[in-house]
């Protein structure tokens, strides 16, 4: 019923800029905290940055100052963009979403995860 949908990865040199977008649709009925994570081969997903309804923001350590997280919750999207790209920013990156659907007589939170966009940092 909710589906995330990742775009604008694609392969970089070291140093160059990209910037992803992801659209929420479907039976949708409020969106909380968006976020992205990445996962490089054989590590764990990691945390990127999020942004909460109210416009906060929580950003790894390793991309502060050079990764920016907005959203519009008009169009329900989310956008990363990615300056001076670095060899370890290589990895899938991930949408998440917590998104409030209507079921029935009530209201069901929960987290949503889209399929993943690669990023691939070239020297």
């Amino acid at each position: 019923q909710v589906q995330l949908v990742e775009s604008g990865g694609g392969l970089v040199q070291a140093g160059g800029s990209l910037r992803l977008s992801c659209a929420a649709s479907g039976n949708i009925f409020v969106i909380g905290t968006m976020g992205w994570y990445r996962q490089a081969p054989g590590k764990q997903r990691e945390l990127v940055a999020t942004i909460a309804r109210g416009g906060s923001l929580n950003y790894a350590d390793s991309v502060k100052g050079r990764f920016t997280i907005s959203r519009d919750n008009a169009k329900n999207m989310v956008y990363l963009q990615m300056n001076n790209l670095k060899f370890e920013d290589a990895a899938v990156y991930y949408c998440s979403a917590l998104i409030s659907t209507v079921q029935g007589m009530g209201i069901v939170q929960s987290t949503h995860w889209g399929q993943g966009t690669q990023v691939i940092v070239s020297s």
